[in-house]
């Protein structure tokens, strides 16, 4: 996907100027009241019910047929599965976390141990935390942790502190974004036990034991389902394959869009989610590859709606957004990618240009 040539965006550090009446906070009410009216914020037990069930059915499938052809190396062929089921799970744990499950907050937390730090070995309360800060201020730089410095840089002004490797890496980050998030789902499990540090008391055992329980059924799983040279690969393969399916999933929903002045106007709750926010449309394939998730400007306005019932909102929010004369921005797919990656060249052009 060429990237040189591009047009260049606005300052990414700043939103574009936008038409704000005196008091915003009142503009999300009669959404909200919609909303309810349809009934779209109830749970959802019995379709949950059912994508769990089906989700632990494939993990076990995939677990028995390692472990029947486990000495052949088309046990591999099995990995991208498990791939795939991982991003599964990672969304079953991630509306458990919204409390979009269940009404009772004990029974979210066991689902979302158990799907986070059981099987995929990911800390529930880390994400919790990290992501609750995210939804609070969507690409806030200085709230938001996922536009935080790190790897990546998201504003020229984080970009113009980067020398050295962190420079190099900066001025080609838009290349190197996919290649990245094959380390992802690695990172996510060290974050989480990082963050132990952090929790205390019976949280931290709890969230300890049932991290280390996964590290060590998982390579167990390995060790006694194939020969060492295979378990190696595998293990490479599924994680590899796993971070890049959680990056493609995650990445269209914010990366390229406005990010608020800390210093400037205040938006209130509809314009905060919205005008950060992007929405990939695509059709069925899309919806299920995203995890539902493509309709993050919905899932932004409403965290606690359930899941399916995202898409069903959709037509009330853009037409709010509509009246108001709110931009709703919505693009396909592939598009998404371009967006975003265009974002993150930009970014690192005055480095490119320095060097």
């Amino acid at each position: 996907m060429p990237l040189a040539g591009e047009t260049t965006l606005p300052h990414p550090r700043k939103a574009a100027a936008r038409p704000s009446p005196p008091d915003t906070s009142s503009e999300f009410t009669p959404l909200l009241r919609a909303v309810k009216g349809q009934r779209l914020l109830d749970r959802r037990t019995g379709w949950y019910a059912r994508t769990i069930v089906t989700n632990a059915l494939g993990l076990a499938a995939v677990v028995t047929g390692m472990a029947l052809v486990g000495a052949s190396w088309w046990v591999l062929a099995l990995a991208p599965v498990l791939a795939i089921l991982g991003a599964r799970t990672a969304f079953i744990g991630h509306d458990a976390g919204h409390a979009q499950i269940s009404d009772d907050r004990a029974t979210n937390r066991a689902i979302g141990l158990i799907h986070g730090n059981l099987l995929l070995g990911m800390s529930y309360a880390w994400w919790n935390d990290k992501h609750n800060r995210h939804h609070a201020n969507p690409n806030h730089i200085d709230k938001d942790p996922d536009v935080a410095a790190d790897v990546l840089v998201f504003t020229r002004e984080q970009a113009a502190d980067r020398t050295g490797f962190r420079g190099r890496l900066t001025r080609h980050q838009a290349w190197l974004f996919f290649p990245l998030t094959l380390l992802e789902g690695l990172a996510l499990k060290l974050s989480g036990f990082r963050d132990l540090r952090r929790q205390s008391g019976r949280e931290r055992l709890v969230e300890g034991a049932l991290l280390i329980t996964h590290v060590a059924g998982y390579v167990t799983l390995l060790l006694t389902t194939m020969p060492l040279a295979h378990a190696l690969v595998f293990a490479a393969l599924h994680q590899a394959l796993f971070g890049l399916h959680l990056g493609m999933a995650f990445a269209p929903n914010h990366k390229g869009m406005d990010m608020p002045d800390p210093d400037g106007e205040k938006w209130g709750h509809l314009r905060r989610q919205v005008l950060t926010s992007r929405n990939i449309k695509g059709g069925v394939l899309t919806d299920w590859f995203l995890g539902g998730l493509n309709y993050q400007i919905e899932h932004h306005l409403f965290p606690r709606m359930p899941r399916p019932h995202l898409r069903l909102a959709q037509s009330m929010v853009k037409a709010h957004c509509r009246d108001l004369g709110i931009p709703y921005a919505e693009t396909g797919l592939v598009d998404s990618y371009r967006q975003a990656l265009r974002h993150m060249h930009d970014v690192g052009e005055p480095l490119r240009a320095d060097s």
